[in-house]
């Protein structure tokens, strides 16, 4: 039985071949999961080609996963099929706005991790990219999607040739809320994220980039200020183009 404290990420795959029978098996299987108003409002843009892999991957900063996958499937926010649907059926779509995009990307999401669970299952490795709303623009000239069609994520997907270490987690009680939200206090986040914080690989991430705690990893090297408000303005731009802002 899969047992989901026990996955990993996986960015190492094996040369044997994901068939096609297997894929599409779960695929339509994952479109059981959760979606609103029952309009599938995703898309998957599927692929094996090496051209095309290649073509993706400085949208992925030239991660070598993105190429050394057997497959590499982008989930996409769709609203342009329902609109298509809706047009042709004398019915007036009033979806060109950023609502339509947050529930597209809901689906999407939902989609996407409910056929990575079943992925997992059955022996295969991946690993979800948060690059793809970084990047949206190349990728969608790449994969040539329409107006109101956006990515929102990407994995990669093979099986194992590795198996890495567990990543760590919070404790239940740090992200669990009863009845109401509860302020966090110096000593809660000091009980909570000490024990990440003194892990032997985040100490020696510490160590190799010269700062003094992890959290100034995060604000000053991976996921800096300025860059995220220079990719949010980067987003707003390619949701208007796909006339996700109209």
């Amino acid at each position: 039985m899969y047992d989901i404290t026990k996955r990993r990420t996986i960015r190492k795959y094996s040369a044997k071949e994901v068939s096609s029978e297997l894929l599409h098996s779960l695929l339509q299987r994952a479109e059981q999961t959760q979606t609103m108003g029952n309009l599938q409002l995703y898309s998957v843009v599927v692929n094996r080609d090496d051209k095309m892999k290649k073509k993706l991957a400085p949208a992925h900063f030239n991660q070598p996963m993105v190429e050394g996958a057997p497959v590499v499937p982008t989930f996409c926010a769709d609203y342009n099929r329902c609109t298509e649907w809706c047009l042709n059926r004398k019915a007036s779509p009033g979806y060109d706005n950023f609502l339509s995009f947050i529930n597209a990307a809901t689906d999407a999401l939902l989609y996407c991790q409910t056929f990575c669970h079943l992925a997992e299952e059955q022996g295969l490795g991946l690993c979800f990219l948060g690059t793809t709303i970084y990047n949206a623009q190349q990728i969608i000239d790449t994969l040539q999607l329409p107006k109101l069609v956006m990515p929102v994520a990407t994995i990669t997907l093979g099986w194992p040739d590795e198996e890495p270490i567990i990543s760590d987690r919070l404790p239940l009680d740090a992200i669990v809320h009863e009845e109401t939200y509860k302020p966090y206090t110096p000593e809660s986040i000091d009980y909570f994220y000490t024990p990440k914080e003194q892990l032997e690989e985040n100490l020696h991430f510490v160590e190799i980039n010269g700062t003094e705690s992890l959290a100034q990893i995060f604000t000053d090297i991976r996921y800096k200020g300025d860059d995220c408000r220079a990719i949010s303005q980067s987003l707003l731009d390619v949701l208007r183009k796909q006339e996700f802002l109209n």
